[in-house]
């Protein structure tokens, strides 16, 4: 067991300092630092020894599968994922099902996955009601084409803990990228949330932008971190990944197992169940939340077949989905600067550095 390479968090790195990291996790877990840590602990641990959890530590609940954009590199422009995914938003009294079952026994919920989740008509409601049962942590991955002041404000008040902003690159970088949202408009956004968090002391919701390295490499990573370092408790990026499922030429890890089957449960807005956060298409599927409980999914049979799967030599090569996804990628080292600062960048081998190839 002790050879197996179990990848966590793979994929998204922090272009930050050190201060500002620990600063970013203390304000993540303040008020519950003692369950935050356990949580995080349990994170690598029952992934690193394949340990089951009576139920997922995260939930991965996609309240819309629908986006107002469309970006260069993301797969949800493709005619494949149009003629596989049910575009739609997740039906109310589904999400309250969900919440209904797993509220104070699954730590956090991420609201987001394929599309934007403040789409849906009753983002507002959906925080709040997991917040009043007993989820520790409620956060989501948006563009934030809605964060307004006056919305930040409704979500804070409801509850929200973590929100990461995808942004990719500075300026006309980021307009070319992230069609048709205006930069310096996002950039007003988040300077208005940080002053408004400022003025009345609030450690959460966390703000954490990141983007695409390619991106970030073009505008020049130091004014990419300078720009959101004074509006963003984080700055991140992600090496570009094979969005588009073009890459012929992949080289893998050794003994890789994959850590997710062991981390979180991912729920489409079609109440459909992924095996993992990176099956896009809905390929395998292994459950349906319309007629199944999160308690089932979690310990069924497609389930425990993913998991004996990739406890298998190279098991993951029987996955088509698994022999696309990034993690078990090899990848290779690029150093990058901010300042003085040197951070490694860990692009995936024979990946074309392109957005939108």
């Amino acid at each position: 067991m002790n050879t197996r390479n179990v990848p966590i968090n793979k994929g998204n790195y922090s272009m930050d300092t050190a201060e500002r990291e620990a600063v970013f996790e203390k304000n993540r877990g303040d008020g519950w630092e003692q369950e935050y840590a356990e949580y995080r602990r349990n994170w690598s641990e029952y992934a690193k020894n394949q340990q089951v959890s009576d139920y997922p530590l995260l939930v991965d609940i996609e309240l819309s599968s629908l986006c107002n954009l469309t970006c260069a590199m993301c797969y949800t422009i493709t005619d494949e994922f149009k003629k596989q995914v049910n575009t739609t938003r997740m039906d109310w009294e589904l999400y309250k099902k969900i919440i209904d079952e797993i509220g104070g026994k699954v730590t956090a919920i991420r609201l987001s996955l394929r599309g934007e989740a403040t789409l849906h008509t009753k983002f507002i409601e959906a925080i709040k009601y997991a917040k009043d049962h007993g989820i520790k942590e409620v956060s989501m991955l948006t563009h934030g084409g809605k964060l307004t002041l006056p919305y930040f404000k409704k979500m804070a008040a409801a509850g929200m803990d973590w929100i990461t902003v995808s942004v990719d690159g500075v300026g006309e970088t980021y307009e070319r990228v992230r069609k048709p949202l205006k930069f310096d408009d996002l950039l007003s956004k988040l300077t208005d949330i940080k002053k408004y968090k400022e003025e009345h002391k609030l450690k959460r919701p966390t703000i954490k932008v990141q983007g695409i390295w390619p991106a970030i490499a073009e505008s020049s990573p130091d004014v990419y971190y300078d720009t959101f370092k004074r509006c963003a408790d984080l700055v991140a990026f992600n090496p570009l990944i094979d969005y588009l499922s073009n890459d012929k030429h992949i080289e893998y890890l050794e003994e890789f197992t994959c850590p997710q089957q062991y981390q979180r449960l991912v729920i489409g807005a079609d109440g459909l169940v992924m095996k993992c956060s990176n099956d896009e298409e809905n390929r395998e599927v292994i459950g349906d939340i319309k007629q199944e409980t999160v308690h089932q999914v979690w310990h069924g049979e497609k389930m425990q077949a993913v998991r004996n799967m990739h406890l298998q030599p190279r098991g993951f090569m029987q996955s088509a989905v698994c022999r696309k996804c990034y993690l078990p990628r090899k990848t290779e080292d690029e150093e990058a600067q901010v300042g003085e600062r040197t951070f490694t960048v860990r692009n995936y081998v024979h990946r074309i550095q392109l957005i939108g190839k």
